[in-house]
């Protein structure tokens, strides 16, 4: 049996990977801003599902609960940093307000939790630490400048906190999902006031999300479990095949790019 530390357990990746490891005995500890939305899972899995009310925002409150997971639990086996949101809208549209936001829960929320199980990980030896990051945090898209910095931000932290982790026992691994049809673009989201120059640019992007059917999040459910049970995890782990082919591309254009201007860079040394 593992114990499961998941924040944002109300709906999306959160819920299904939750209600997947408890259906196959784990113990999961649910936190979710409005912890009543984790009622279904309690009500079918009894006293295996510890729900608490977390805002991953409040520094504060992430020690209390992740302090009060182990009280309860004794131990945590997988970490899940899944708490976020899509922040839609143009760079230039975007407030200090929605900017600010946007980083304090999907970068510093993370970082938080990270902070706060990292010690109990670390004396255990053990212990497996997923950053929920997306598509978008290793490309950039337009519409999603805010949310693809959150993103990347929290890849570059995840990459190094995992180098510092190797001789200590833990593990990490990035999660880099590709389109899925959870709330982050629905019920989750937030939108920029739009400004009318930028309209041509939003119509493109609403042309090709168009174009693809998300996939339904309950397919990731047996690759997070075979990814947790694994004896030597990856760094990083796509979910679904659209992320290859995007990166595929991205990568490829960056190092042309890189290769071109080297002798521009030459001049540098």
């Amino acid at each position: 049996m593992k114990t499961w530390f998941i924040t944002g357990a109300s709906r999306g990746f959160g819920h299904v990977w939750a209600d997947a490891a408890l259906e196959r005995g784990d113990r999961v500890v649910a936190t979710a801003r409005d912890p009543r939305r984790l009622n279904d899972l309690v009500d079918t899995y009894g006293d295996r599902v510890l729900p608490l009310a977390l805002d991953v925002t409040d520094r504060s409150a992430v020690f209390a609960a992740v302090s009060r997971a182990v009280e309860v639990t004794g131990r945590l086996d997988v970490v899940v940093n899944n708490a976020g949101y899509g922040l839609f809208g143009m760079v230039e549209e975007t407030t200090e307000e929605q900017a600010r936001a946007q980083m304090e829960t999907n970068f510093f929320g993370a970082l938080w939790v990270t902070q706060a199980v990292l010690p109990v990980l670390c004396t255990q030896g053990s212990g497996h630490l997923l950053q929920v990051s997306s598509i978008g945090g290793v490309g950039a898209f337009p519409t999603l400048g805010l949310y693809n910095a959150s993103k990347w931000a929290l890849e570059g932290l995840s990459e190094a906190l995992a180098a510092e982790l190797a001789p200590l026992g833990p593990k990490l691994t990035i999660v880099e999902p590709g389109p899925y049809g959870t709330d982050w673009s629905g019920a989750s989201a937030v939108h920029t006031e739009p400004i009318d120059a930028y309209e041509p640019v939003r119509q493109a992007r609403r042309a090709g999300a168009s174009a693809r059917t998300p996939a339904d999040p309950a397919v990731t459910a047996a690759a997070i479990l075979r990814l947790v049970d694994a004896e030597h995890p990856p760094l990083r782990l796509f979910l679904g095949l659209f992320p290859y082919t995007v990166v595929d591309k991205l990568y490829k254009e960056r190092l042309a790019t890189w290769n071109d201007w080297r002798w521009l860079a030459e001049q540098a040394t």
